[in-house]
C-alpha cells in the first residue's frame, strides 16, 4: 500500500483486519471442496460446494436493504465474529455421512461472505474520497490475490497433515483478529436513512440504479455473461488436475497458486490501468485475458496450464478492480449496500447455475469442451463490453452523496449516451 495511504490510521486498521480475514478465506474456500472430495471421492460432489457458497446471493437484495440502514463498521465486526462461530460445526465432520455439515457451513459462510463484501464497499466509500478508491481497491485486490499464492497451498498442506478441522480452527482465529482490528476503526458517521419509500421499492432500489445507469447496466450485462460460464471452472479445475495432469486433488492448490501469482501482478497494475483506460475498459480487457488464459488450459502440459492460470488470474484482478471501482464511484453512499448486493445477485446467480451444470456434465463430457465454453464466454463478454468502454465517462458522476437522475444525465449527455447505449 502506498505510504500516504498506510499512514491513514483507519485504513491501516481496516487493511490489517481484511488481510487477516482474507488469509483465512484463501485457505478455507478451497478446503471445503477438497474435504468433500476426500470424503466422497466424487468430483461432482466437491463441485457442489460452490452452489452452497454462491447460492445465498439470491437473498442479497434483502441484505443490501438492511446494510444501508446500519453502521458498516459495526456490521463487519459482528459478521466476522459470526463467521468464526459458524465454522465450529466442522469439528464434528468425520466421514462420508457428515458431508452435509460441510455443505451447510459453506452456505452460511457464503451468506456472510456476500454481506461483508457489500459492507466493505460502503465503509470504503465513507472513509475515502472517490479519487482514492481505485488505488485502495487495487491494493486490496493485490493483497487478496497474493494470498492465493500461499493460502490454497497452506490450506491443502494443513488438510493433508492435520485434517479439515485444523484449517477451520485457523480460519476462525483469523476472523477474530479481523473483528478486533475493524472494531478499532473510528470512521466518520455516515448519514443513515431511516425513512423513505415503501419496503418493496427500497428493496428494488439497487436493481433500479443498476438498470438506470447506462455504464452500470452494460457492466451487469457483460458480467452476467461472464459469470454464467465462470462457474464451470469449479468442476473443470478438478478434471484438469485428475484427467489432464494426472495429479491428486490436493494439486489443485498448485493451480490456485499459479492463478494467484498472476493476480498479484494484475492487482498491482490495476490502479494504473483503470486510471488510464477507465473502469469499463479494464473490465472488458480483464474478461478477455481470463478467457485467453482459460484457453491455454486446453493443452494438457503443466507449463502451459500454469501459464494459462497466471494469465487468467491477472485478467480477473484487473477486471474486478474496474468492476468494484465503477460501482463505488457511480453509486451514492446511501444506496451502496443495495447496489452491491444487487450486483452480487447478477453475478452469483448465473455462476450458481453454471456450477450446477458443470457438476452435472463433468462426468458425461470431455472437460476440454467445458473449458472451451468458458473461454468463449469470457472473451465474448469482454468483446460485448469493449465498444462501450467510454460510456462511464459520458455519464454523470456521483457527487455529494447523490447520483444524477437518468433524466439529468440524458439532458447533459444525450448524444454521447445515444451513440453507445441501448435504444
Amino acid at each position: 500500500m502506498p505510504g500516504a495511504l498506510w499512514r491513514h490510521r483507519e485504513l491501516r486498521l481496516l487493511t490489517i483486519g481484511l488481510t487477516t480475514g482474507m488469509a483465512g478465506d484463501s485457505m478455507m474456500l478451497l478446503t471445503f471442496a477438497v474435504w468433500v472430495k476426500a470424503l466422497t471421492g466424487s468430483t461432482g460432489a466437491a463441485a457442489l460446494v460452490m452452489p452452497c457458497l454462491a447460492g445465498p446471493s439470491a437473498l442479497a437484495p434483502l441484505g443490501g436493504w438492511l446494510l444501508d440502514r446500519v453502521c458498516k463498521r459495526r456490521f463487519l465486526v459482528h459478521a466476522n465474529l459470526a463467521s468464526a462461530v459458524i465454522l465450529l460445526p466442522l469439528l464434528a465432520v468425520d466421514d462420508r455421512g457428515d458431508v452435509w455439515i460441510v455443505y451447510v457451513v459453506a452456505a452460511l459462510y457464503g451468506t456472510l461472505f456476500v454481506a461483508t463484501a457489500a459492507a466493505l464497499n460502503g465503509l470504503l466509500k465513507e472513509l475515502l474520497d472517490d479519487d482514492l478508491l481505485v488505488t485502495v481497491n487495487g491494493t486490496l485486490q493485490g493483497i487478496k490475490e497474493g494470498l492465493r499464492v500461499v493460502g490454497p497451498l497452506t490450506g491443502a498442506a494443513l488438510f493433508a497433515v492435520l485434517g479439515g478441522a485444523a484449517v477451520a480452527l485457523l480460519d476462525a482465529a483469523t476472523f477474530l483478529v479481523a473483528a478486533g482490528s475493524i472494531a478499532a476503526i473510528r470512521p466518520p458517521l455516515p448519514e443513515v436513512r431511516q425513512g423513505g419509500s415503501p419496503w418493496r421499492g427500497e428493496l428494488a432500489a439497487g436493481v433500479r440504479h443498476l438498470m438506470d445507469d447506462p455504464a452500470l447496466r452494460r457492466t451487469m450485462t457483460a458480467s452476467a455473461i461472464a459469470w454464467l460460464v465462470l462457474g464451470l471452472g469449479e468442476s473443470v479445475s478438478f478434471a484438469i488436475v485428475e484427467r489432464g495432469l494426472h495429479r491428486p486433488p490436493e494439486f489443485l492448490g498448485v493451480l490456485a497458486c499459479a492463478q494467484g501469482t498472476g493476480a498479484v501482478a494484475g492487482g498491482m497494475a490495476s490502479a494504473r490501468i483503470v486510471r488510464r483506460a477507465g473502469e469499463l475498459a479494464a473490465l472488458a480487457g480483464g474478461l478477455c485475458a481470463f478467457g485467453a488464459g482459460t484457453a491455454l488450459c486446453l493443452v494438457t502440459a503443466l507449463p502451459t496450464v500454469l501459464t494459462g492460470r497466471m494469465v487468467a488470474g491477472a485478467g480477473f484482478a484487473v477486471g474486478m478492480v474496474g468492476f468494484v471501482t465503477l460501482l463505488q464511484r457511480r453509486t451514492p453512499a446511501s444506496l451502496l449496500g443495495r447496489v452491491s448486493t444487487a450486483a452480487e445477485t447478477f453475478t452469483s446467480g448465473p455462476q450458481t447455475i453454471s456450477i450446477v451444470v458443470g457438476a452435472a456434465l463433468i462426468s458425461a463430457v470431455d472437460y476440454r469442451f467445458l473449458l472451451a465454453v468458458m473461454a468463449a464466454g469470457m472473451v465474448g463478454a469482454g468483446l460485448h463490453l469493449w465498444p462501450h468502454r467510454h460510456l462511464a465517462a459520458s455519464c454523470g458522476v456521483v457527487r455529494g452523496g447523490e447520483a444524477e437522475s437518468p433524466t439529468d444525465l440524458a439532458r447533459s449527455a444525450d448524444h454521447a449516451v445515444a451513440v453507445v447505449d441501448d435504444p
